[in-house]
């Protein structure tokens, strides 16, 4: 089976107009700061994926179907209702974590917060870095 055509590509819009464009003041510096915090764990340059997608890194997947693609290793979008953060590993094995940090909601892969300051940052790190070596055991580059 060929790769499968996913709607969320990667494209060549700027990270840094992306942010910039964000109205609500308080907003856009959550995403800046969820930004260098996603930056520094992977240590990888972001990349825009579909118009309102922040990913860094980069994995092949294959199922067993036989459907395979790629997609970004973490990454996190700022929704009109909440800033969601992916980690691709899901969030299902991280419940140990998610008691520590704070007020939010969650979907297997999606991680969804009103604000920063409704949550521990130091927690958020911890979480993000799991997923990223998660994926990092998974998937080596």
């Amino acid at each position: 089976m060929a790769k499968a055509k996913l709607k969320t590509q990667p494209t060549r819009t700027s990270v840094a107009a992306f942010l910039n464009g964000i109205a609500d003041d308080d907003r856009r510096r959550d995403c800046k700061t969820i930004a260098k915090l996603l930056k520094d764990v992977s240590g990888k340059r972001p990349t825009m994926w579909g118009s309102a997608i922040v990913g860094y890194g980069k994995y092949h997947y294959k199922y067993d179907s036989g459907r395979e693609g790629d997609f970004f290793r973490i990454g996190f979008s700022p929704r009109k209702q909440d800033i969601t953060i992916y980690i691709m590993p899901g969030y299902t094995n991280y419940d140990h974590i998610l008691a520590k940090l704070g007020k939010h909601k969650k979907g297997k892969s999606c991680l969804y917060i009103k604000r920063l300051a409704d949550v521990d940052m130091k927690v958020l790190e911890r979480l993000v870095r799991a997923g990223w070596k998660d994926m990092q055991r998974r998937y080596p580059e």
